[in-house]
């Protein structure tokens, strides 16, 4: 009777998927800042990475358009990325 069985088995875990979840992000930007900085394009960009339940936020500068677009490019292509928010602006004499 009840064998194997432990009071409140079964109910959902929030506070490890909660942690889990927060790994997952933690993970997700540390991907994206290490592929950035292996960027030759971006190497020169002051871009900050902020993740929150899978859905990314870039802000900082960029020294084009096509930087911009070469990040949130980059962002999207990471596994569990939900959305990307950017607040990326252009800098000029950035990358050179």
């Amino acid at each position: 009777m009840g064998e194997g069985s432990a009071p409140g088995a079964g109910e959902p875990r929030t506070g490890l998927e909660e942690a889990s979840d927060y790994m997952d992000d933690s993970v997700i930007t540390a991907k994206i800042k290490q592929d950035i900085l292996s960027d030759p394009l971006l190497k020169a960009s002051q871009i900050d990475v902020e993740t929150e339940n899978g859905v990314v936020k870039l802000s900082g500068a960029v020294g084009s358009q096509q930087s911009i677009d070469r990040v949130k490019a980059i962002a999207q292509s990471v596994t569990d990325v939900k959305a990307v928010e950017s607040e990326l602006v252009i800098k000029e004499g950035m990358g050179k």
